[in-house]
């Protein structure tokens, strides 16, 4: 299984290139893409989103929310905060979803290589 960030779910739909997209290709024709509810929540959020595509994506499988998952997504937070870094909190959320189930996060979006540095996020 694999994780998904919405910025490199963004590129795939738009149909950019990049490994990132390559990558989310071969998951969701293997089955193995997840994403969490917060990529599913960003994704359906944009009022130009198509009854097709919101169909498309709630069929997608969603991480489950681990107890302890708010009390860790804050921590990590607030150790990347320590380091004087500015982690958004979606992308706290994302990150922290993907760590929980050990899953490495597809992801165009620069800012989770603090989260890979610093708080164990296995990035692909």
């Amino acid at each position: 299984m694999i994780a998904a960030d919405t910025s490199s779910l963004v590129a795939y739909f738009a149909g950019h290139d990049g490994h990132d997209v390559e990558r989310i290709h071969s998951a969701l024709q293997t089955g193995e893409l997840r994403i969490s509810p917060v990529v599913f929540t960003e994704l359906l959020s944009d009022p130009k989103t198509t009854v097709e595509l919101e169909k498309t994506i709630a069929e997608w499988r969603q991480l489950a929310i681990v107890e302890g998952y708010w009390l860790r997504a804050a921590r990590t937070r607030a150790h990347l905060l320590s380091l004087k870094l500015k982690p958004k909190l979606p992308d706290t959320l994302i990150a922290q979803a993907a760590i929980d189930h050990d899953l490495p996060l597809i992801a165009r979006d620069e800012g989770f290589r603090h989260f890979a540095k610093h708080c164990g996020l296995k990035l692909a």
